[in-house]
């Protein structure tokens, strides 16, 4: 392994512990559902990590799959914290100011 790709795999499990202490000390539920995120995507890039260093290029499939699923569930938990309910239309939104 080159030095490059010693520090580049540092600095990407570093940046994910900075996070995952962010998702548990908050202080908000957004800074929480931020730092899980940015935990998600660290999980791609670690994922790709992989790919480079074994060769093996179906691992790629897992981590776009990854990715889609961690978008779909992000923006799942921020219309459920928002919303406070998962069946509601956005329809009737602006009618309660």
């Amino acid at each position: 392994m080159t030095p490059v790709l010693v520090l580049t795999t540092m600095a990407v499990f570093t940046t994910m512990a900075l996070a995952l202490a962010r998702a548990l000390k908050g202080p908000t539920i957004y800074d929480r559902i931020v730092a899980v995120n940015v935990f998600g995507t660290k999980t791609v890039l670690v994922v790709a990590l992989i790919t480079y260093l074994t060769g093996h290029a179906d691992l790629i499939d897992v981590a776009l799959v990854y990715a889609l699923i961690n978008f779909i569930a992000i923006v799942t938990v921020l219309k459920l914290v928002k919303t406070r309910d998962l069946a509601s239309s956005d329809a009737g939104e602006g009618s309660d100011a």
